[in-house]
């Protein structure tokens, strides 16, 4: 059983199980299973080239981001389980557990964080009905995002980056996902607003 498993290896999703990884000294997290399903066949970075976002070199290929961010999770977030070249086909039951099936396996969680692109191929059985015209794109595109309210899909169940309504930037992507994060520590502390940072200060 994981505490949380986050859906989509992009943007959102890694920037969400960072902040989540960061706050692995704090006692409401000490004891919690973190998982991510590192897809990131359908990405946008895929074919990017990123000149245009807060503390990433100019020129930066997107495909070399992709791969980079998952050694720098795997490295500094060691904890976090990841789970490879699995997609993610249906999701069942409602919180504290659900049952998210792949095409290789099946997997127990309390929470989920859907963090996969806004393409019209959308296709994961039990989101299906959260479905609608992405807010913030033009029409002709046929982009979709998930009903949500600040992130929230229902009880238990998040989602990030794009398919979250917002515009398709890195910069806003990782916020979405960080942002995420943050409500799910908050979720673990009792309600109490919770935040995750280094400091160079002792």
């Amino acid at each position: 059983m994981f505490d949380v498993l986050i859906l989509g290896g992009g943007v959102s999703g890694i920037s969400c199980a960072l902040v989540l990884g960061s706050a692995k000294n704090k006692p409401f997290v000490t004891n919690k299973k973190i998982g991510i399903i590192t897809h990131q066949k359908t990405s946008s970075l895929q074919e990017a080239i990123i000149n245009n976002a807060y503390g990433i070199a100019p020129g930066k290929l997107g495909t070399d981001l992709l791969a980079e961010s998952l050694q720098h999770l795997s490295e500094t977030y060691s904890h976090i389980e990841q789970i490879s070249t699995e997609k993610v086909l249906k999701i069942e039951g409602k919180f504290s557990e659900f049952t998210v099936t792949t095409n290789k396996n099946i997997y127990k969680t309390k929470i989920i964080v859907v963090a996969i692109g806004y393409s019209n191929t959308f296709a994961i059985e039990g989101l299906l009905h959260y479905v609608e015209n992405h807010q913030k794109t033009l029409a002709e595109k046929q982009r979709i995002q998930l009903k949500n309210t600040d992130h929230k899909v229902t009880e238990g169940i998040y989602v990030t980056g794009t398919l979250a309504g917002w515009r398709s930037q890195v910069a806003i992507a990782a916020g979405s996902g960080a942002a995420v994060a943050t409500d799910i520590l908050t979720l673990w502390n009792n309600g109490i607003q919770t935040q995750s940072h280094d400091s160079t200060k002792k």
